[in-house]
């Protein structure tokens, strides 16, 4: 097998890939529209045009579909530049509002276009590169769009031009056109169901396939299995053709796994209050409604605008901020703080302000509590940039004409008022997780008031439960900013790993007592103990206690109808004892 030299670099020849894939490996960039990993190569938009040299003879082939024998392969000949003008003025033509043809002809120089645009054809952006034909045929196996007509009048169409029967609104078409020509309305009457990203707060769409958050551990994408084309319907399967380490296996199911461990660190985080629950502050009726969190991704340089503060398309001139959504609020059962909302309110009336000099922010609140570490400060910094600090709360919010009405009353000059604003942010509170309470039953934890897990003591044993061996981290335990979660996490950490370094715990003698000769069996002992601490001897036919487990709670004793349960140390005659060295007497003669 010979040699072929690619501007100059060797690499070895091989007929089974392209020039455009040894080009690649050689970190030679050759610009192409219709080229896409997984589909087979088409050559139909003529950009990766190369000169070939062979026997002293020169010709021009696309890139993409040529072999790469041996041979001479030039990408930035006079001739290659010339032929790649061409076809991008003829692009220009076709298609002159795509956004990635006019930067293609800018990188190539060229300003304009010497062809004639069809009058037609203004808006048109289509540049025939077949990408979504052969997406829609070859990988997800729809085959609702092809190829119609010839010369001026070839096109990519429907069968008969009408709405296709066979088009699953997958939407692949619309994300692999390079040029947004596609319209997916025009193909079928299915709505098409694009996957919101959970982490960007379904601000925008995700893949079938995709890494749930920056900074993932492990960093190593998952697959959808409700979505994926190939689970659901066993057609497309790309990325398991694009894949260099073959890391992709469709077969993987979910397992349980069990798993020996000697403590548990609980630490499930919180949901954010669902602002749908209190309708008059129009969550769910306008588009620039949003809560705290979607506003975090929106000022976030790694969120859907990077940073750009833009609502339906716009900068905001106007920005409210309503605190305490969801938060110290008897209507929807939440009397608690959550604690972070007047800060994350503040800084991001601070981002406003930073991106939106001439933004006018107004922030309705009930209190401020700033009490962290420079909080107070911070608060103080933004009211001096021109944030307006408004005490008093919200109504109702409700549209006149294309804005956005805020009603509220200002309680500090004791009279209602009216904010008009572009856009509005709900500081929804903090609630415990989905799935606190089924928790709390699996590991015998308790729940206070407000919902969240209950700590042993809030003072003493802030990270401890009282099951030994499971601790608490973070606002599993209640609503904490992210200083005060580091501090319990690390806690957490080292209290778990107390017992695990000494191999043995020891426990309370505080523990029940079972006289076998009265125990009936009855098994309400089991029902009620709130640790799992008790269990039926299946042989005798009576309860047995693991001293392991038992608190010492006495709810057993309690409940137990023959009494044949007691506690230790909390017999009825060290009770009574108790009582009457107290009261310094006798037992009267018992």
């Amino acid at each position: 097998m010979g040699l072929l030299i690619i501007d100059g670099h060797e690499i070895e020849a091989d007929q089974n890939r392209t020039v455009l894939e040894a080009a690649v490996e050689l970190g030679i960039e050759i610009p192409t529209l219709c080229t896409y990993r997984g589909l087979t190569p088409y050559g139909a938009c003529r950009v990766c045009v190369v000169e070939t040299i062979w026997k002293g003879k020169s010709r021009l082939h696309p890139a993409c579909t040529y072999p790469a024998w041996e041979g001479e392969v030039r990408t930035d000949s006079e001739m290659v530049r010339k032929a790649r003008r061409f076809v991008v003025e003829l692009m220009l033509a076709e298609a002159p509002d795509a956004v990635e043809i006019r930067d293609l002809a800018a990188k190539l120089g060229i300003e304009g276009t010497p062809f004639r645009t069809p009058e037609d054809r203004s808006d048109n952006r289509c540049i025939m590169c077949g990408l979504c034909v052969r997406m829609c045929r070859d990988v997800v196996g729809a085959g609702a769009l092809a190829f119609r007509g010839r010369g001026d009048n070839r096109a990519i169409a429907t069968p008969y031009a009408e709405k296709s029967e066979v088009c699953i609104a997958c939407g692949a078409c619309e994300f692999i056109c390079p040029t947004d020509a596609i319209d997916l309305g025009l193909i079928t009457d299915l709505t098409p169901r694009p996957l919101a990203s959970e982490f960007d707060t379904r601000l925008v769409s995700r893949s079938s396939i995709y890494l749930p958050f920056p900074q993932a551990v492990p960093a190593v994408p998952v697959l959808d299995d409700e979505h994926c084309l190939k689970k659901t319907l066993g057609t497309c399967g790309v990325c398991e053709k694009v894949c260099g380490p073959d890391a992709i296996d469709y077969e993987m199911e979910e397992r349980e796994e069990p798993l020996q461990v000697g403590t548990v660190v609980v630490a499930t985080g919180f949901d954010e209050f669902d602002p749908c629950l209190k309708p008059e502050l129009g969550y769910a009726s306008y588009e620039n409604v949003i809560t705290g969190l979607e506003m975090e991704r929106i000022c976030s340089a790694s969120g859907p605008t990077t940073g750009e503060i833009v609502i339906a398309g716009k900068k905001p001139k106007d920005v409210v901020f309503i605190q305490c959504v969801g938060s110290r609020d008897e209507t929807v059962g939440n009397e608690y703080c959550s604690r972070v909302c007047c800060m994350f309110t503040a800084k991001q009336a601070h981002l406003v302000k930073e991106k939106i000099p001439d933004a006018n922010v107004t922030v309705f609140y009930m209190d401020i509590r700033a009490f962290g570490k420079g909080f107070e400060e911070f608060y103080d910094r933004v009211r001096k940039e021109g944030v307006i600090y408004r005490r008093g709360s919200v109504s109702e919010i409700y549209k006149r004409k294309d804005r956005l009405v805020v009603r509220g009353e200002d309680t500090l000059e004791g009279e209602p008022l009216d904010v008009e604003a572009d856009l509005v942010v709900l500081a929804a509170g903090l609630v415990p997780r989905e799935g606190t309470g089924r928790l709390a039953n699996a590991l015998k934890l308790c729940c206070s008031q407000d919902n969240f897990l209950m700590e042993a003591h809030p003072k003493l044993r802030p990270v401890d439960t009282a099951s030994e061996g499971i601790y608490l981290a973070g606002c599993c335990q209640g609503p904490k900013d992210i200083p005060d979660t580091v501090a319990q996490a690390k806690a957490a950490a080292s209290s778990a790993i107390i017992p695990m370094s000494k191999g043995t715990v020891t426990v309370e003698a505080l523990s029940c007592s079972i006289d076998e000769d009265l125990c009936a069996g009855c098994r309400i002992c089991i029902s009620v103990c709130p640790y799992g601490a008790l269990t039926l001897d299946e042989e005798k036919d009576v309860s047995s206690c693991n001293e392991a487990l038992c608190k010492g709670c006495g709810t057993c004793a309690a409940a137990c109808p023959s009494g044949t349960i007691s506690m230790a140390h909390f017999s009825s005659d060290q009770l009574l004892a108790q009582v009457v060295a107290l009261m310094g007497g006798s037992d009267g003669g018992r």
